[in-house]
């Protein structure tokens, strides 16, 4: 069995959104982030892989297949084409929350916004802490 490649590193978080984020808006923005994630999930944030800032973790098991890991518990990256936030594993809950968002885009995991003027952050609060609940409960057996 492989080995992740997403796996926790020891790049300097604030050194990498300033040379990541390629706009003074997402680089604002992912600053807003940090200091969000890292108040409701009270983990210090630490880049996964070359490209996700992420917040605690847990470990998984696949139901479908042999494979495991660890994976951040929520987490976001300062993309192109816009921000991806990971904090997203499809409850009724999170569902619900969707519907008052704001605008963003469906990954198969992850929401995507363009910036975070688009969305309402009371509503993403409660998406990630919708979400920290779901995984710890499924994954701290």
């Amino acid at each position: 069995m492989s080995e992740l490649k997403t796996q926790p590193t020891d790049i300097d978080v604030e050194t990498f959104i300033k040379s990541f984020a390629d706009t003074l808006q997402k680089q604002t923005d992912s600053f807003e982030l940090l200091k969000l994630m890292t108040e409701i999930t009270g983990q210090k944030p630490q880049i996964w892989g070359s490209s996700m800032i992420g917040f605690g973790s847990y470990h998984y098991k696949s139901e479908r297949s042999r494979q495991e890991g660890n994976w951040p518990l929520v987490g976001f990256s300062p993309r192109k084409a816009a921000i991806s936030l990971y904090v997203y594993s499809g409850t009724p809950e999170q569902e619900k929350c969707l519907e008052n968002l704001g605008r963003f885009k469906m990954g198969k995991g992850c929401i995507y916004v363009k910036k975070l003027s688009d969305i309402d952050q009371n509503v993403l609060v409660d998406i990630i802490k919708f979400n920290i609940q779901f995984l710890e409960s499924k994954f701290s057996k």
